[in-house]
């Protein structure tokens, strides 16, 4: 549906555009038209036909305003109709569309639209034949001209600069939460291996007097060795490899899907009530993958609390068919949700899924609230 809207938009702004110059020609030269207001009225909206177009195609949108309102102007002039109306109204409405290509394109574009639009300005104050104002409109119109073309290239310039921060705040975020997934890797790997340290000295002790003990003790030692070798592999590759200035990591055990009811209590006492819904088979998942899943989970449900002024939200966890997913969902109307209200948290949380390659979305839903959602592929040895 949005795409059909935005196709039928741009047909009926080119449209518009195209048959500005034959519009504007026949409202100036209607006959039996002698209220002067209702003769700029229908002026003006002839004028601004080629407006729809500006958004779309700057250039295009000056191109066929300067061109066409121009040809008609000469021919308003040449044939005794109310030229004075249309020439001002058709050379403030050209600074207004010089601005905006400012705004739009780079320098190299704008100042040769900008100077080629004072210049055919100039023309038709030329053809007006006054020698008193040969100088002095000329230059008020370059003047005006320029100062268009000076607040349409700083507007450029802030959009650009905002561009280029935001740009890097994402950088940031997704740094900020590789050094957070490559603490918690640590921890991962801390705990497993201190876990073979002590199945290895326990199977070492006992291989003579209870070999059925030191093999399940050796059978332990694999397990978790494979476990904390796949959960390497899948991560370690992406993350950075030093943390410099990040401080001690935590030494708390990482959370995992099995300790949402506590993060359902606390967000109750927030104020926000989550109705959590699990299925499919809770099969146990690897550490990395049950820990993003979990501050997955968490960094949505937070924004829910922060910024979609709601006391509700769904969360959907399902496993199955090899596939994790995630859903998360309010119908917040404040400007707000699950996602929306933090860009950093929705970078980390979809930097977290695709580190594991998985796939993730966050959105606007059509009827109103906020939605994300999540799906991480799981190893062959949990399916």
């Amino acid at each position: 549906m949005s795409t059909l809207r935005s196709r039928t938009g741009a047909v009926l702004a080119w449209t518009g555009a195209i048959l500005f110059p034959l519009a504007l020609f026949t409202v100036l030269a209607l006959p039996g038209v002698d209220d002067p207001f209702l003769q700029a009225v229908t002026v003006l909206v002839a004028l601004l036909l080629p407006v729809a177009l500006a958004r779309r195609s700057p250039l295009a949108a000056l191109t066929l305003l300067v061109v066409g309102g121009g040809a008609v102007s000469v021919l308003a002039i040449s044939g005794g109709l109310p030229e004075q109306a249309a020439v001002a109204v058709f050379v403030v409405l050209a600074d207004v569309m010089v601005g905006n290509v400012a705004a739009r394109r780079p320098r190299r574009v704008s100042v040769p639209a900008a100077v080629l639009t004072v210049l055919v300005q100039a023309a038709l104050v030329l053809l007006f034949e006054n020698p008193g104002d040969l100088l002095t409109i000329p230059a008020v119109m370059a003047l005006a001209g320029v100062t268009a073309w000076v607040i349409g290239d700083s507007v450029r310039q802030r959009r650009r600069h905002a561009a280029v921060q935001r740009e890097q705040s994402e950088a940031r975020a997704v740094e900020a939460e590789r050094l957070r997934i490559a603490r918690e890797l640590h921890d991962m790997v801390a705990h497993s291996i201190a876990v073979i340290a002590v199945q290895a000295g326990m199977g070492r002790r006992v291989i003579d007097t209870q070999p059925a003990e030191a093999r399940n003790a050796l059978a332990n030692i694999e397990e978790t060795s494979r476990d904390t070798a796949a959960a390497l592999r899948r991560m370690l590759g992406s993350l950075r490899r030093t943390d410099a200035g990040a401080g001690p990591a935590p030494r708390d055990p990482a959370p995992g899907l099995a300790d949402l009811d506590g993060l359902v209590a606390r967000s109750a006492q927030a104020g926000v009530e989550v109705g959590l819904r699990r299925d499919g088979d809770p099969v146990p998942l690897p550490p990395d993958i049950d820990l993003s899943a979990y501050r997955i989970v968490q960094e949505a449900v937070t924004n829910v609390i922060r910024h979609a002024g709601v006391g509700r939200c769904d969360v959907a966890v399902q496993q199955d068919a090899g596939t994790l997913s995630i859903e998360i969902t309010d119908d917040g109307s404040g400007g707000g949700g699950a996602g929306d209200g933090s860009r950093n948290g929705i970078t980390g949380m979809r930097e977290r899924v695709s580190l594991l390659g998985g796939e993730f979305d966050a959105g606007p839903r059509p009827g109103g609230g906020f939605r994300v959602s999540a799906r991480i592929p799981l190893p062959e040895a949990v399916r």
